[in-house]
């Protein structure tokens, strides 16, 4: 589902999406919070998308937290963080978790600005292409508050735990460069945009299957038993092989280089 506040266009099995609140610094109100959601929904139910770009509009990622657009709705502040389960995902987690959990990988490129909930979006994607200039921070800390976004499960990934709670504790705004040495990024370079999408076509050059099962298994096997590992591993290889796409990366390297792969399989 698309809005204004969030665009989507599909190319080549590539999703650009971009957060378009522009006024705002693409600033995350409750709308913007839904729209963002919505949108990882419609893409996940959508097999023939190879790789999603995560950017945002008018050269800034985003802002954050609009706080006075938030603060103005008690009731959005509810809808926001309401669960039903303490271990369930509330609306204000599931922009930054719902991308690492989509069977498709995503790459964040940042410019400008990138701050408080801004970083935790970016978190929720495999892979942050920034511009030299932009600027990075976990910086709810500043407002009396916890990044509470789920943001953590992809940080705890990528970074050392005294970095990680520096970086939140601090609230300090740090530069590309920066975030490249402490991992916060995974390159810096002149022109993210074409740096993104270089490589979502070469990804999108190979097997969307294997693609969801590598996401899935680096995802939840990183820090999790060896024996789930193990199994995770063996479950996603047989549902490979009962697909048509590893016959058809065969081909591709042996006979036919452009043999398109069908649709990624349901159920990843």
């Amino acid at each position: 589902m698309e809005s204004d506040l969030v665009t989507v266009a599909i190319e080549n099995g590539i999703a650009s999406v971009k957060l378009n609140r522009p006024d705002k610094i693409n600033a995350l109100d409750y709308a913007m919070f839904k729209a963002i959601d919505n949108t990882i929904k419609s893409l996940a139910k959508q097999r023939d998308i190879a790789v999603i770009i995560l950017s945002g509009s008018h050269g800034n990622f985003s802002s954050g937290l609009d706080v006075k657009g938030i603060s103005s709705s008690p009731s959005g502040i509810i809808k926001l963080l309401f669960k039903w389960l303490p271990g369930n995902a509330n609306l204000a987690q599931r922009v930054s978790l719902g991308w690492q959990r989509l069977p498709i990988p995503v790459i964040a490129v940042i410019e400008g600005c990138c701050y408080g909930g801004g970083t935790q979006v970016a978190l929720g994607a495999d892979f942050r292409i920034a511009a030299p200039d932009a600027k990075m921070s976990i910086m709810e800390a500043r407002w009396g508050l916890l990044p509470d976004m789920a943001g953590l499960a992809g940080l705890r990934q990528i970074m050392p735990k005294d970095q990680a709670m520096r970086l939140s504790l601090l609230a300090e705004v740090i530069d590309a460069p920066k975030a490249k040495t402490l991992g916060l990024v995974t390159e810096v370079v002149d022109d993210p945009h074409a740096y993104a999408l270089d490589f979502a076509l070469q990804i999108a050059n190979t097997s969307p299957d294997a693609n969801a099962a590598i996401k899935l298994s680096i995802n939840y096997s990183w820090s999790g038993s060896i024996r789930r590992l193990l199994s995770r591993e063996s479950l996603s290889q047989v549902k490979i092989l009962l697909g048509k796409n590893w016959k058809i990366a065969a081909t591709r390297q042996t006979k036919n280089p452009q043999k398109p792969y069908q649709s990624r399989q349901s159920g990843w």
